[in-house]
């Protein structure tokens, strides 16, 4: 063998060599970029949409660790090592039920669905209602065509007492229940003009409770992701020291963003990442997008009510899923 067959031999190993070592750092590199994002909260611009999919690049951070190491790439597997836990880190606890404060007061059952500018099926809600004995329904994207149906079909009956702004397109709003409600309005977002029922409910063997429908703007495109940002931060804050809130409804935001979990640390809980069920997508890909569903339907709960239960319901009409929380009160 000649001098240069091993010149070629070993210029072709190193060839090799670098490719693996540049493929590994392909796939370190962006993982690494990805946690700094969510950890530091960077969203900006088009990164806000991607920031909703971080469950599923939490689970892909895996195959850049995997590959790393099957190459035996030492600081592209650490790289990719370190991303992996970051990301899976604060997105695998939604799946796991928390601890809760120990409430001793009534049983609560509350629905919340966007209704899709009205198209979603009226007789699965108000079946859902029947079925599940819901005390509090807030809807977004409410209809007055929806709203005579709603109430053709029985809900009057079952969820007397509402606050609702009915509007023709996407942003009407509304809030039932089974209890007398005080305190009543309606409030407008800056975003998209989406609005948000609330009122104050009278709960038999409970302090006051202030719930609203909530429907901060969506951001769609990269000109509208500054009302995004403006109507979460105008989303009413806990009062963990007063009295007892709840925020229901298409946050459009999911806890993987930044504004989202700054509200939640004003004293709420989100119902779903406290039941172990805060994985649930509830939006998409149901209209026939290939989009990954994402969690943009909250119940966000005074971190002194206790979270029993969250399940996801299949809404026919909508892109939505309507999210179903079982809460117990504090005693009056």
């Amino acid at each position: 063998m000649t001098t240069g067959t091993l010149e070629r031999r070993a210029e072709r190993r190193s060839r090799r060599a670098a490719a693996a070592t540049a493929a590994c750092w392909l796939g370190a590199g962006p993982a690494a970029a990805w946690a700094v994002l969510r950890l530091a909260g960077l969203e900006r611009g088009p990164l806000v949409q991607a920031v909703a999919f971080t469950p599923y690049v939490a689970v892909g951070t895996l195959v850049p660790l995997v590959l790393a190491l099957a190459l035996r790439r030492r600081w592209p597997a650490v790289v990719a090592a370190v991303a992996a836990l970051a990301l899976i880190g604060v997105v695998a606890p939604r799946a796991f039920a928390s601890g809760q404060p120990a409430a001793g007061g009534p049983t609560l059952r509350l629905l919340t669905a966007n209704l899709l500018m009205g198209s979603a099926d009226p007789a699965t809600l108000v079946g859902l209602v029947r079925a599940h004995r819901v005390d509090v329904l807030t809807v977004q994207e409410f209809t007055p065509g929806i709203a005579a149906e709603l109430d053709r079909l029985g809900l009057a009956e079952l969820l007397p007492y509402r606050q609702l702004n009915p509007v023709v397109g996407t942003t009407g709003s509304g809030l039932y229940a089974r209890f007398p409600i005080t305190e009543v309005g309606v409030r407008r977002n800056q975003g998209f003009f989406f609005t948000q029922a609330y009122g104050t409910l009278a709960v038999p063997g409970a302090p006051p409770l202030r719930v609203e429908s909530a429907h901060p703007a969506a951001p769609y495109a990269v000109e509208v992701v500054p009302d995004w940002w403006t109507d979460l931060r105008a989303q009413p804050p806990a009062t963990p020291d007063g009295r007892l809130s709840i925020l229901a409804g298409d946050f459009n935001a999911t806890l993987d963003h930044a504004p989202l979990r700054a509200l939640i640390r004003t004293g709420y809980v989100d119902a779903a990442d406290q039941a172990g069920a805060g994985l649930a997508g509830t939006w998409g890909p149901y209209d026939g997008d290939l989009i990954p569903p994402v969690t943009i339907d909250h119940v966000l709960a005074d971190r002194r009510i206790a979270v029993r239960s969250v399940a996801v319901h299949a809404l026919p009409g909508s892109d939505h899923r309507a999210v179903l929380a079982e809460l117990q009160l504090p005693a009056a």
